[in-house]
């Protein structure tokens, strides 16, 4: 099975490989497959590949349906998976940004050295488990009222600040400034509503966390240097989205668009990739659906971010600003979201929607959406691994904006299912293994580590090395976990 795939791809080089059209009948534009020789085998076995031909079928999709090294099967678009939409006569499918909208990651610097406090990490991740909210359905220390929700809709990592929990130029450090604008709250169901009420400040459970770190290596000293980044340091990365808010607004517009397809005259193979015009109003309801969840899950980490600040200011009692910790935001990037963007396709600039769904935006150097202090180097690209293995800051590239639509993987991508990953580690003590390599670690239940396992997840060092040998990102910084809290 496995050779007779290879026979029917084309490829390109080492890390890139063609679904052509001839691969499935109805197929728009090619797939495209960004991987080397010992991914693309997973990618096979998988069988996510079949999903990347099937968006290709999307009405309006241009140049390529993506997938980043780090794919596998999910709803309707593979997750690893891109989708360029011409605004002009395409549509939105809410599979092809995913269930946990705006899932997505920060990074936040210090200026404390890691061998200076080494001592301190369990008192940190303690302090910070108690501090912050975790596990499935767990609510925060916020309770909004039903008039203050839709302001976090509308304004995100903006309400957050404007209400204490950060800082004004932790905006500047979040992609399109921690609010991405057409949120519409009146689009969201009541049962969607609700479920956002008292989760804002939460982090969840599943794959979310948040991660102390080491910064092992510097690749790249003077990018590293704009972020503010160097060997030893002590950082600290926030994983979570929008909570049980996104997840209902993906599954009540499933549910709106499946129906509605015929009478637009579309047809796609999976159902699960149930789309509508953009341009109509079911797609507008979506758009604007989607927009409010995207700020929610803003708002979210930056109120996480505040109090992983409040946490470091009661052990070391100094203020989070002060010169000793200096804990500036890098930046926050979106994995699950769409997003109109401009791109040059054959030579002129067209306006877009593209689908990211565990894919992260990785626009190169000198574009005007990145801060300042990134733009000869591009920007930020924070990578998450399991919680037994490394983490990457990366950068986007010129490249990244011709071959990708200024975007690359997301993380490590699984290769166990959850149910799979229990029963392989039935037996195994995870906790030891993590404190055996260092890591303290601190969760709600035994369920999650197992769930989580490094074992369950491709190695996060071949999903880097795919993405910067193909051009899409360069290697900045490499960190390693000595603390984990999850749900």
């Amino acid at each position: 099975m496995g050779n007779k795939i290879k026979d029917l791809l084309e490829k390109i080089d080492d890390y890139h490989w063609v679904i052509p059209k001839k691969f499935q009948s109805g197929m728009l534009v090619p797939g495209l497959l960004f991987a080397d020789e010992k991914l693309l085998n997973h990618i096979i076995r998988d069988e996510a590949f079949k999903q990347v031909a099937n968006v290709a079928h999307l009405p309006g999709i241009v140049k390529y349906s993506m997938a980043m090294p780090d794919i596998h099967w999910g709803y309707g678009l593979p997750i690893g998976g891109v989708a360029p939409i011409k605004v002009s006569g395409g549509v939105v499918s809410p599979g092809g940004v995913g269930s946990d909208i705006n899932c997505g990651v920060r990074l936040i610097r210090t200026d404390i050295k890691y061998k200076s406090i080494a001592n301190k990490i369990g008192d940190l991740i303690d302090g910070i488990f108690k501090n912050i909210p975790c596990g499935i359905g767990s609510t925060g220390k916020i309770k909004l009222s039903q008039k203050e929700l839709p302001k976090v809709l509308i304004n995100g990592a903006k309400w957050a600040v404007d209400n204490g929990y950060g800082w004004l130029d932790d905006l500047e450090y979040c992609e399109e400034g921690g609010m991405l604008s057409g949120a519409n709250p009146d689009a969201l169901s009541n049962r969607a509503k609700f479920r956002g009420l008292e989760q804002l400040g939460t982090l969840g459970a599943g794959n979310h966390f948040l991660e102390i770190q080491r910064v092992e290596k510097v690749f790249d000293n003077k990018a590293a240097e704009s972020m503010g980044l160097f060997e030893g340091q002590l950082t600290v990365m926030v994983h979570t989205g929008s909570r049980g808010l996104g997840y209902q607004v993906c599954e009540d517009s499933v549910k709106k668009m499946m129906p509605v397809m015929a009478k637009y005259g579309i047809s796609v193979p999976d159902r699960q990739l149930a789309c509508a015009p953009l341009d109509s109003k079911e797609g507008k309801l979506y758009l604007g659906a989607m927009a409010s969840a995207a700020n929610y899950a803003w708002a979210n980490r930056q109120c996480i971010t505040h109090w992983v600040r409040e946490t470091f200011e009661e052990i070391f009692k100094v203020s989070a600003a002060s010169p000793k910790l200096n804990m500036r935001l890098v930046y926050d990037v979106a994995h699950n979201i769409g997003k109109f963007e401009t791109h040059r396709i054959n030579g002129d600039e067209i306006e877009i929607f593209i689908h990211r769904k565990g894919a992260t935006r990785a626009f190169g150097p000198h574009h005007p959406d990145i801060p300042k202090e990134y733009t000869d180097v591009g920007q930020p690209v924070i990578i998450p691994g399991d919680m037994g293995t490394a983490s990457y800051v990366l950068a986007g590239t010129e490249r990244a904006m011709t071959d990708s639509f200024g975007s690359t993987c997301h993380g490590a991508g699984r290769m166990m299912s959850r149910r799979q990953a229990i029963k392989s580690s039935r037996g195994r003590d995870i906790v030891r293994e993590l404190q055996d390599k260092g890591i303290y670690v601190k969760a709600k239940g035994w369920r999650t580590l197992h769930e989580e396992m490094s074992d369950a997840y491709k190695d996060i060092n071949d999903v880097v090395e795919v993405v910067v040998g193909a051009g899409i990102s360069k290697k900045i910084a490499k960190m390693i976990p000595v603390g984990v809290a999850k749900g």
